[in-house]
């Protein structure tokens, strides 16, 4: 098996209107690596994601995930991102009508776990995350940095190989940014392979194991 969870091989991405977000862009990310993607508001990151996570499909080149060419069907890509990938979206998709365990357990719904399993797996990640004690709140309950661990208890819930966020700090004082990031850290040094887009370069300069910069689509500062 290949060492290499990402390959990005001549990637371009347009969307309607011949706008170009991604653009001629290679490079590789190792099974087990933390990465951040750094980059000003507006410069791919967020679509750079999305390709990883076959949410969007790439105009043209290469984009292979463990293993996978996710330039084949859309049914593949929903598979894969279901079974292999947590997501942290950067507007949280959080139902505010559902309790903290109920929104954590939707995705062990959809890939049809058992009762028993899944309330093991849908507790021990809200342990993870350290909501035990808010496993039954409502998420207007819960403070921002709350709201955002919810997110990343309901990403890691499955087990992915891959966990993906996008700007998962941005919106958070620098103690709760601190804190989400030691949560990645953790699950990095369980083995989960990270990537985490950011545009803080303090909070990229103490935790970035490996920054790719990102600027108008292509490689750079």
């Amino acid at each position: 098996m290949s060492n290499q969870m990402v390959v990005f091989e001549q990637v371009y991405k347009k969307y309607p209107g011949n706008i170009t977000a991604v653009e001629n862009l290679s490079f590789n990310i190792e099974r087990g690596e933390l990465v951040f993607l750094a980059g000003h508001s507006g410069a791919g990151k967020s679509t750079i994601l999305k390709l990883i996570a076959g949410i969007l499909t790439a105009t043209d080149g290469l984009v292979m995930v463990n293993g996978i060419d996710l330039s084949k069907t859309k049914q593949n890509h929903r598979t894969f991102i279901r079974q292999h990938i947590g997501f942290i979206f950067q507007d949280h998709k959080i139902l505010f009508d559902r309790s903290v365990f109920d929104n954590v357990r939707l995705a062990l719904d959809v890939l049809g776990y058992g009762e028993k399993e899944l309330k093991n797996r849908v507790t021990k990640a809200i342990a993870s995350v350290g909501l035990e004690h808010k496993i039954h709140a409502m998420p207007e309950q819960l403070s921002g940095g709350e709201q955002q661990r919810l997110c990343i208890a309901r990403a890691v819930v499955h087990r992915p190989k891959i966990l993906i966020a996008d700007e998962p700090t941005a919106n958070l004082d620098r103690g709760n940014a601190l804190r989400i990031l030691e949560l990645f850290k953790m699950f990095h040094k369980a083995g989960v392979t990270i990537i985490i887009s950011a545009h803080d370069e303090n909070i990229l300069s103490d935790y970035g194991k490996r920054i790719i910069r990102i600027n108008q689509g292509q490689l750079g500062g």
